[in-house]
């Protein structure tokens, strides 16, 4: 039986039953200004480059978080949809092409020993 939309847990949003009267958007905003210095910071900078992650893309991801949550879901599919393509062409540009057997070169070019 095909699941409608209605039943998709991806389109559900997450409730309380307890209302709530606190207004986390300072918290939160304060939580993406820490994650955004970290971002920032040479040392981290150089950590993540070093396993091939590109600050400036997960700064870009920050924004995007931030403008969702802020409700600019335009501004916010912009950036994720940014991000998703760099962080794609980055991942191919790093993946190596196959060879003629439909195997990625190992350490003698594809060619067998």
């Amino acid at each position: 039986m095909p699941i409608g939309d209605d039943d998709d847990p991806m389109e559900r949003t997450m409730t309380s039953e307890v209302g709530s009267g606190v207004d986390p958007t300072k918290e939160i905003s304060s939580t993406l200004d820490d994650l955004e210095s970290l971002l920032k910071n040479g040392d981290v900078i150089a950590f993540l480059s070093a396993r091939k992650v590109n600050a400036s893309i997960a700064l870009l991801g920050v924004q995007a978080l931030r403008a969702y949550l802020a409700g600019k879901k335009a501004d916010a599919v912009d950036d994720f949809g940014t991000v998703t393509e760099e962080i794609r062409a980055r991942l191919a540009a790093s993946t190596p092409p196959p060879t003629d057997e439909g195997r990625a070169p190992g350490r003698n070019g594809g060619r067998r020993s």
